[in-house]
């Protein structure tokens, strides 16, 4: 006869209390480990890319170009959605939601790139470890439900122990921005030239910053990329650089003293009718009239813009018609105007504002008043590239222009998005006016302490919490890995000086050792810190959150 077996402890549980095992229906369980095991497939492709010693993608576009980077941002944007991450799991019945939770990484890492500006590869490692350790929890028996509230107080708790050891710094202490910036440099392919871009960036972010700035409008800073030279000859400009070169095929000026400048709108060519039609002509005395008369409807335009004292014209590209053809243009060099085209459309605010004038839309509308005014504009030749440069700009806006420039496309593009981080850092102390250290020092520190306190809370939070704090010591055992380090010896060691007191220990991957990151120079701004914490944590509890997948039609 058979013995009826005692219930175990676990099934007795279930049965009763708030600490039941959650024990999900099939589909919903599948579609959440699918998820996770996708989502922490995209998260471990760019693992490899953070910090100093991170290796580089090459990323092929749809358009054939090759870009080089080891930006988190740039390389989930260009990632293609055919991870077989989900597929691989063997959920045959389940279909695979990479393209979505691909979607929800690159949002992830566009938002802390909007938020912070740096820090978007660590946002998505932190993410897939978050993921890694929800994972764990869900399969000990615990409702994502509970995971998610437990992360989201956890997180709370987080931002709290940064701020607690942050440093606050001073906008006029440049040194501190200094260092802020190179320590965003170092990790980044133009490392060696950290030198030359830091002192850019933070001049640049002071210029527009005010005692009082509680934000810097990066559209304020205008970066224009030249192919020439090295990056040594990256330069911030006293006044405007232009994108566009002068034209001098109708041997126009290419320089010009007291210039007074006028941006337009409207075209310096035959007009058009808006729809397509033929004009038959049998005559030579009538064509020679349609020639004569369109000259004459360009000469007068030309006329007028002389007579405002205009002698620099910035003319913006149009589509349905030239922006100017070789009749105006030779009627430009005898009234000895500089004339510059093709000016896009989303220049002109800026334009407008760093010079000081105003668009003009109309040529009856054109009048002194709405001029811009400088010393000089001039075309150059700097390292093999021709540069136009307005400087002496009078009523100058608050904006700042950047000359970046590089020995190909390539690397001025990674010059580009090199700039753009240091800058964001800059910007990130003007937001919020502290630094923490770098090199994990904060991440252990943050996890030693909410391990403290998961000991003090009872039931399933305080296994949520422990999760949570061990998982954010992937920053450390990753920037020990692609250091070559040995993670274990490390993270131990850097674990066991936290244990000690030393607050500012840290991985220094060029020594390979535990030193004061603070003596080393290695600092980054708490709002980088603090916003890869809170979005990646807002990231994954979205995840934990969704049971099912439903297609519309």
């Amino acid at each position: 006869m058979a013995t009826k077996s005692a219930p175990t402890p676990l099934a007795s549980a279930a049965r009763s209390g708030s600490n039941a095992a959650f024990n999900d229906k099939g589909k919903p369980m599948e579609l959440r480990m699918s998820n996770m095991v996708a989502a922490k497939a995209i998260s471990d492709a760019v693992r490899t890319s953070l910090g100093p010693k991170g290796m580089d993608k090459m990323i092929q576009t749809a358009k054939g170009e090759v870009i080089i980077t080891n930006d988190g941002a740039t390389i989930l944007r260009s990632i293609q959605a055919l991870h077989p991450a989900a597929k691989m799991v063997g959920l045959p019945a389940i279909p695979c939601y990479d393209d979505s939770l691909l979607h929800q990484l690159v949002d992830l890492s566009a938002a802390q790139d909007i938020e912070a500006g740096d820090g978007t590869t660590s946002v998505v490692v932190l993410a897939g470890s978050l993921l890694g350790a929800a994972e764990k929890m869900l399969l000990k028996g615990i409702h994502p439900t509970i995971i998610a509230e437990s992360f989201i107080k956890a997180s709370v708790k987080a931002v709290e122990y940064l701020n607690e050891v942050s440093v606050p710094v001073d906008l006029n202490d440049k040194a501190s921005l200094l260092r802020a910036a190179s320590t965003s440099l170092n990790s980044k392919i133009v490392s060696q030239y950290s030198s030359t871009l830091a002192p850019i960036a933070v001049s640049a972010v002071t210029r527009l910053a005010t005692p009082q700035s509680s934000n810097v409008d990066l559209k304020d800073i205008r970066i224009v990329k030249k192919v020439g030279g090295t990056i040594e000859d990256t330069e911030l400009v006293d006044g405007v650089v232009l994108n566009q070169n002068v034209i001098v095929s109708a041997g126009g000026p290419a320089r010009m003293e007291k210039a007074k400048i006028g941006l337009i709108q409207f075209q310096l060519s035959a007009p058009k009718p808006d729809m397509d039609n033929t004009v038959v002509i049998n005559d030579y005395r009538q064509m020679d009239k349609v020639i004569k008369e369109g000259r004459q409807y360009l000469l007068n335009i030309c006329k007028k813009i002389k007579k405002a004292n205009c002698n620099v014209l910035l003319i913006q590209k149009s589509i349905l018609r030239d922006a100017v053809d070789d009749t105006s243009l030779n009627f430009l060099k005898r009234l000895n105007i500089l004339a510059v085209k093709d000016v896009e459309r989303d220049e002109i605010d800026f334009l407008s504002k760093s010079l000081g004038c105003k668009p003009i839309a109309d040529i009856e509308a054109f009048t002194e008043d709405k001029l811009g005014y400088a010393d000089l504009v001039e075309e150059t030749s700097q390292a093999g590239a021709k540069v136009v440069k307005i400087t002496g700009v009078k009523s100058r806006g608050r904006t700042v222009s950047v000359l970046a420039m590089g020995g190909n496309n390539l690397v001025v593009e990674e010059c580009e998005r090199s700039l753009h981080d240091a800058l964001c850092v800059v910007r990130c102390l003007v937001k919020k006016r502290a630094l923490i250290c770098g090199g994990g020092s904060p991440e252990i520190h943050v996890s030693r302490l909410l391990s403290q306190y998961a000991q003090s809370l009872k039931g399933m939070e305080a296994y949520c919490f422990q999760a949570y704090a061990d998982a954010l010591e992937v920053i450390p055992t990753t920037l020990a890995e692609n250091a070559g380090l040995n993670p274990i010896a490390i993270v131990t060691e850097l674990r066991n000086r936290h244990a000690l007191g030393d607050r500012n220990a840290g991985i220094n991957v060029r020594t390979g050792l535990i030193s004061n990151i603070l003596e080393e120079d290695v600092v980054q701004p708490l709002l980088v810190s603090t916003s890869a914490i809170e979005l990646a944590t807002e990231t994954v509890c979205l995840l934990l959150k969704i049971d099912d997948y439903v297609q519309a039609r």
